[in-house]
């Protein structure tokens, strides 16, 4: 297998935003990433889906990469979203990314344009011939309109920077085969906090959390206990996040899980259009999750 960026937890961090104005509230972005690394998180993942790259310019996408790395200082890996529709926009923003000198790029399929499977393996040959950074392909058909296919895997693990994949598809029987065709060539990473347990026993060497923003050390204790073969217990722990999971889906990421932020007093719930503040029954499932998160 192909050396894993990292195993166990990474956080799929948020990207705080002031409430008025709507710009990068960078000490506040700080303060998150150290939380992450005192709390046991094995990665931080920024830019991404629950960064909200889609609404960030590329010079605010740079400056949340180089203070990631300049917190983290080495610590832990730091890991930048830098995919797009446009194979070539996807270059510029992954060679951008490198120039802050990340550790990993979380590159997801090409949306809306409904590549061929032919086409998303064009896609990231031709990135990563002109990138060094090791790749983690992202396959989240629920917002692309895309899934990757097993044979697909096989074919992607081939490229030598191609270094994991985080399988966001939901589907575990693909999963199973993706890794019995990759050979274990190419590290796995589940890419749905619900589904954390089923994917490490089948192979997968961590997750990329969302939940990891507000209880880092308990999604780092629950791969511990699948990488321990302690299934059982893991299994009793998933099954204790499910309010919590459940609740951070209530509306679409990253607006519960910034809610459930502001309540736990960690960052301002402020998101920037399209996406809008919580509606009251997300929220009032996030209040009742809140006054139990001692207890998680």
């Amino acid at each position: 297998m192909k050396e894993p960026l990292f195993r166990g937890s990474a956080c799929a961090i948020v990207t705080p935003f002031t409430p008025h104005e709507k710009e990068v509230d960078l000490s506040k972005f700080e303060e998150l990433v150290e939380f992450q690394i005192v709390n046991n998180t094995q990665a931080i993942v920024v830019c991404g889906t629950t960064g909200e790259a889609a609404t960030m310019t590329y010079e605010e996408r740079s400056l949340c990469s180089r203070h990631a790395i300049v917190v983290s200082h080495g610590r832990v890996p730091v890991i930048a979203g830098t995919g797009s529709n446009n194979t070539d926009a996807a270059v510029r923003l992954s060679n951008n990314a490198e120039k802050e000198g990340v550790d990993g790029l979380l590159i997801v399929t090409p949306f809306y344009n409904k590549a061929s499977q032919e086409g998303i393996i064009k896609h990231y040959e031709y990135i990563s011939e002109r990138v060094s950074t090791p790749i983690i392909v992202y396959n989240v058909p629920s917002r692309t309109g895309v899934d990757i296919k097993p044979e697909t895997y096989a074919e992607l693990s081939k490229i030598n920077n191609v270094a994991g994949i985080k399988e966001a598809n939901g589907n575990i029987s693909a999963v199973a085969k993706t890794i019995s065709l990759c050979n274990k060539r190419l590290p796995v990473y589940c890419g749905n906090d619900d589904q954390t347990v089923p994917m490490m026993a089948l192979g997968a060497v961590g997750v990329i959390s969302v939940a990891a923003n507000v209880i880092p050390k308990t999604i780092q204790c629950l791969t511990e206990l699948c990488f321990a073969q302690e299934y059982r217990r893991a299994a009793d722990l998933q099954a204790s996040l499910c309010e919590l999971e459940e609740a951070l889906f209530a509306d679409v990421n990253p607006i519960p899980v910034k809610a459930l932020m502001k309540l736990l007093h960690m960052c301002e719930s402020t998101v920037r259009l399209p996406l809008t503040e919580c509606n009251d029954i997300c929220l009032n499932k996030l209040m009742s999750v809140a006054e139990r998160m001692k207890t998680i």
